[in-house]
C-alpha cells in the first residue's frame, strides 16, 4: 500500500473503537485495499488519498481501466458500510452520490467480496457547500436534503431515530453525573427527546448526519450528498445537525444566538417542518454531540457545541 491514512482518521478511529481495534483495522488496510481494488473483476488504479478526509473511513481516488474516475471508500464494520450501501442504492443517485459496479457486479449487492468497500462516482472532495457564502450554502443544503427524504425500502434494516437516540442517552446521563454543571442541559435534552419520539409524525429515510461538508460538487448534478449514516424517522431530526453548521463562526459572532434561532425558523419554513420539533431535535443533538466530544477528549469542540446548545 503506497499511501498513509490521514492522521485525522487515525485519531478518530482510536476515539471510536479504541487504539487496539483501530490499530488492527489500519494494519489490515493493505489487504483490504487490494481485495477492494480487484473485487468484481475491477481493474482500479489508486491516484491518491482524499485528504484530510472524514473521521470514519478512508476514501481513495481511483481510476478504472477505461479511464473512468471513481472513489473507493473503505470503512470498518462499526461504521456500518452495508447500511450506507443500502441507502445509496435506494436513492440511486437522487440527491446523493451514485454507487458504481465493477464488471459483472451488482451495485446494490452487499459488497462482502470487497470487505464492505463502496465504489462511488467521483465528486470534488475539495469543494463542499462550506466553500459557499452562508446564505447560499443553506439554500443549496435545503434543496439537496429534501431529495433524500423518501419512503424507506420494504423490510429495511435501518435503525429508527428512536433506537439511535435511545442508545445515546446513557452516555449523556453519565456526563451529567461526572459534571453536575451539565445536569440541567442534559435533562432538558433528554426531556425533549422523550416528547419527540413519543409522537413522531412521519417515517422517512434520512441521511442521519447531514451538514454542509457532506454535500460535494459533482459533474452529474451541481451538489450531491455523501457519507450518510442512514436512519428512519422524521425530517426535523435530519435538519437538526445542519442548524449548527459553522458553529465556530456563530460562537464568535455577537449575534450568534439570534442567528441560530433564525436558522431554525428559516429551515423549518422552507422545508415545511414543524419549528418546535426542529428546535427540540437541535437541542438534543447538540447536547449529545457536545457531551460525546468531551468524553472523547475533544474539549474545545465539546465546549463550543454545548455553548451553542445553551442558546436553545
Amino acid at each position: 500500500m503506497g499511501f498513509e491514512p490521514p492522521q485525522r482518521l487515525v485519531r478518530a478511529l482510536g476515539e471510536s473503537y479504541g487504539d487496539t481495534a483501530a490499530g488492527d483495522w489500519l494494519a489490515g488496510l493493505p489487504e483490504l485495499t487490494e481485495r477492494a481494488l480487484a473485487a468484481g473483476g475491477r481493474e482500479l488504479t489508486v491516484e491518491r488519498v482524499a485528504a484530510p478526509g472524514g473521521r470514519s473511513s478512508l476514501v481513495l481516488l481511483v481510476r478504472a481501466a477505461d479511464g473512468t474516475p471513481a472513489a473507493l471508500k473503505l470503512a470498518p464494520s462499526g461504521a456500518a458500510p452495508e447500511c450506507e450501501r443500502a441507502a445509496l442504492a435506494h436513492w440511486n443517485g437522487w440527491g446523493a452520490v451514485m454507487l458504481l459496479p465493477g464488471p459483472g457486479e451488482d451495485p446494490a449487492g452487499d459488497g462482502r467480496e470487497a470487505g464492505g468497500a463502496l465504489l462511488l462516482e467521483r465528486l470534488h472532495p475539495e469543494m463542499s457547500l462550506r466553500s459557499l457564502p452562508e446564505a447560499k450554502a443553506l439554500l443549496e443544503a435545503a434543496g439537496t436534503v429534501r431529495r433524500l427524504w423518501v419512503e424507506p425500502p420494504a423490510r429495511h434494516g435501518f435503525e429508527t431515530v428512536a433506537e439511535r437516540t435511545g442508545r445515546r442517552t446513557a452516555p449523556m446521563r453519565e456526563a451529567a453525573e461526572a459534571d453536575p454543571a451539565l445536569a440541567d442541559m442534559v435533562a432538558a435534552a433528554l426531556s425533549a427527546r422523550e416528547e419527540l419520539v413519543a409522537d413522531s409524525p412521519e417515517t422517512l429515510l434520512l441521511h442521519g448526519n447531514f451538514r454542509q461538508s457532506k454535500v460535494l460538487s459533482g459533474e452529474r448534478a451541481p451538489w450531491l450528498t455523501v457519507g450518510p449514516e442512514p436512519v428512519v424517522g422524521e425530517r426535523a431530526y435530519d435538519l437538526a445537525r445542519l442548524v449548527r453548521d459553522r458553529v465556530e463562526d456563530l460562537i464568535a459572532s455577537p449575534s450568534g444566538a439570534g442567528t441560530a434561532r433564525r436558522r431554525i425558523r428559516k429551515l423549518a419554513d422552507s422545508l415545511d417542518v414543524d419549528q418546535d420539533r426542529l428546535y427540540g431535535w437541535t437541542l438534543f443533538r447538540a447536547v449529545e454531540s457536545g457531551t460525546r466530544a468531551l468524553a472523547a477528549g475533544r474539549r474545545e469542540e465539546g465546549e463550543v457545541t454545548l455553548e451553542f446548545a445553551g442558546w436553545l
